[in-house]
């Protein structure tokens, strides 16, 4: 039989043992990732009555109401900054990681016809999903900027370049605690059902409503490990620099979400060879 009339057949198997993570395969497949994170949000704003207005409401209202408990009843120290922008300046980055981590979890449920039919990294999925909210933290920053337009805080230019950064940061922890989970959602559905309490949990254990420097000195290490806590604090300062910055609070959760996100990747990629046959 002539060479060039064989039929090629190709063989897809999953990998054995703990895979690593093929930075270069998602690079291939980054025109899929891209219209992924595109039909997420057209999706979200196509037949939304208020459109980008849930963008602002969503923290102007959560705001007003902290502002009302934890500022006016409670009077929260905020180091002298005025607590509607002390609270929504940790709203912007908490509500971005919250949205994208809850986004993460239930993707792969969600793609379930996708993935039973073709072959792409599995990976792209939650990464996916975690860009989505980063829409409404820009747009809802129009917000934060003519709060402190109001309040006459003007942002301190020599450390506004960290901002970008402290977005980039929570992405990452988003990514290393969405795969973990969107991981273990394809095995117990009980992981979806759980979240939302985790993750009002997980608000009122980072320093949105309150400053870190109200945890005891003693315990500040411990706090550190919540990589939110750093992403926060580091937010805030990037717009204020009020005070010292936090060093020690950051490069401890900067550690954190660096291992998260490695070993979520890990994790996914040793769990997904039978995702097709479970989901």
């Amino acid at each position: 039989m002539p060479a060039e009339s064989r039929d090629v057949e190709m063989v897809i198997a999953p990998p054995s043992g703990w895979g690593s993570i093929d930075f270069k395969e998602l690079w291939v497949y980054r025109e899929l990732f891209g219209f992924m994170v595109w039909r997420d949000v057209s999706v979200r704003y196509k037949q939304s009555v208020l459109g980008i207005l849930w963008a602002l409401l969503t923290p102007l209202i959560t705001m007003a109401i902290f502002t009302i408990i934890f500022g006016r009843l409670a009077k929260i120290p905020t180091d002298g900054i005025p607590y509607p922008i002390f609270c929504y300046a940790g709203l912007l980055p908490w509500l971005f990681f919250s949205q994208s981590l809850q986004k993460a979890t239930l993707s792969m449920v969600a793609e379930r016809n996708l993935l039973t039919k073709i072959y792409f990294p599995r990976l792209i999925v939650p990464m996916a999903a975690t860009l989505a909210p980063l829409v409404d933290l820009l747009i809802a920053s129009s917000v934060l900027f003519a709060m402190m337009f109001y309040y006459q805080i003007a942002p301190t230019p020599h450390s506004l370049y960290l901002l970008p950064l402290c977005v980039l940061w929570a992405w990452v922890t988003a990514v290393g605690v969405g795969t973990w989970l969107s991981a273990l959602n394809v095995y117990f559905r009980d992981v979806g059902q759980l979240i939302p309490f985790v993750i009002q949990v997980w608000l009122y254990g980072s320093p949105v409503v309150y400053p870190a420097s109200l945890v005891p000195p003693d315990f500040q290490w411990l706090y550190a490990l919540n990589p939110m806590a750093g992403v926060i604090e580091g937010f805030r300062w990037a717009l204020f620099a009020h005070g010292d910055p936090p060093g020690s609070l950051v490069l401890l959760s900067v550690c954190v979400s660096a291992v998260l996100f490695v070993t979520g990747g890990l994790f996914f990629k040793r769990m997904e060879r039978s995702f097709a046959d479970v989901v």
